[in-house]
């Protein structure tokens, strides 16, 4: 197979020194994270792309390196947030709040706070705060931890939530989040009995990394709104949403995507993306780092039914490759109450949290050692802590280092 792209793209990266040898091949491979970084920024340079950062319109970037390498990128200015505010204008449940001016809260990992705070240090006078993005998002989140969020930090966040709702002629405003890091905020606000000082969002939106079934049941049962997941990345933008049902709609525009087995038989595919949406650095069959499952275990990218982790996590086992969400299936299938958890292969033991603090009986929790042991292969029990500590990125490992 030749895998040329469109003439829409090929007119696009023809002077690219990167793609140079593919043009003249007629085929381009798939494109691995070291090809971009390889002779970064010669091998992207042309006349138009030095123009652009000269005036401004091109600025150098690096990612957020919680999912992989730190990888430095050419971008337009603000390019991941008129991404993001484009789809949340266009998705059929949060549009309409976000045409009438709900302003967004973000409540997600500490380093995207820490960044917001540099940025508006540069430009002191530019935002209302330290940690408002821009006239519509407030960035809440001030420690690496959500569970060490004491009474006095939750009532911080919650008084800033208010005079964010309270800003809006009908209290409207979008929550934006973390699942992980939202479901702690509720559980403290349950455990306080806060509920009166919460006001209630008009749409929820948790994105930044894989969030659990019961995470997201859990955010359903606690808030009368459409709860949605979108997926996407830094160096991409965002590729697909869910609609308040869970099912995924691709969000494409100047992008394809393709399919391509990790392993046969596996059913687990690689997410290879052609996408030309940042017109400084287009990337075609790019490797994503990203596994999905499709409805019939097909190749086809329009039967998408889950993201299902990174490749690089996949477990082998004796029963073939297991992902993130596969493990999380099998949990959900015994226990709706299990929260946080982190299975560690080696010694035999996952570790889980619950949403009431309280561990499972002995029946269930064996039936979960069981079940993931059926699934990995292992012999495994299951052990109930109070606490699963968080990563160094403000994120959630579910396999030990």
């Amino acid at each position: 197979m030749n895998h040329l792209p469109t003439a829409e793209v090929l007119d696009r990266v023809r002077d690219i020194p990167l793609y140079r040898a593919s043009m003249e091949r007629g085929h381009f491979p798939v494109l691995e994270k070291p090809e971009i970084a390889r002779d970064f920024p010669a091998n992207w340079m042309t006349p138009q792309l030095e123009r652009a950062l000269e005036s401004g319109e091109a600025e150098f970037v690096l990612s957020t390196g919680t999912n992989h390498a730190r990888m430095q990128l050419i971008r337009p200015p603000y390019f991941l947030l008129r991404s993001y505010y484009r789809l949340w204008s266009e998705h059929p449940e949060l549009g309409p709040s976000w045409h009438g001016g709900a302003r967004r809260v973000s409540l997600t990992t500490v380093l995207a706070t820490e960044h917001v705070a540099r940025v508006n240090a540069r430009n002191p006078g530019a935002t209302a705060g330290e940690r408002w993005l821009d006239e519509r998002t407030l960035y809440l989140n001030r420690q690496l931890d959500p569970a060490g969020w004491d009474r006095d930090e939750v009532e911080r966040m919650l008084a800033e939530i208010r005079g964010v709702s309270a800003a809006h002629p009908t209290g409207a405003y979008l929550l934006d989040c973390s699942g992980y890091h939202l479901a702690h905020l509720v559980r403290k606000v349950d455990e306080w009995g806060l509920w009166g000082r919460f006001p209630a969002p008009s749409g929820i939106v948790h994105a930044y990394e894989y969030t659990p079934l019961n995470v997201r049941a859990y955010l359903r049962a606690h808030f009368d709104c459409p709860v949605v997941d979108l997926f996407g990345s830094t160096e991409l933008g965002y590729l697909f949403y869910s609609d308040a049902q869970g099912r995924y709609r691709p969000y494409l525009h100047d992008m394809s995507v393709e399919l391509i087995p990790v392993e046969p038989g596996s059913g687990i595919h690689s997410l290879i993306v052609t996408s030309v949406r940042n017109p400084h650095m287009p990337l075609v069959r790019y490797r994503s780092g990203d596994c999905v499952r499709t409805r019939d275990g097909s190749a086809d990218p329009t039967l998408i039914e889950s993201f299902c982790g990174r490749e690089k996590e996949l477990l082998p086992t004796p029963g073939g490759l297991v992902a993130q969400a596969d493990l999380d299936t099998v949990i959900a299938g015994v226990s709706s109450r299990v929260f946080l958890h982190r299975l560690d292969p080696e010694e035999g033991i996952l570790r889980y949290t619950t949403f009431d603090g309280e561990p499972l009986d002995p029946s269930r929790k064996s039936q979960l050692g069981s079940a993931v042991g059926d699934l990995t292969g292992r012999q495994v029990r299951a052990e109930h802590q109070a606490h699963v500590p968080i990563g160094k990125s403000g994120k959630y490992a579910w396999l030990a280092a």
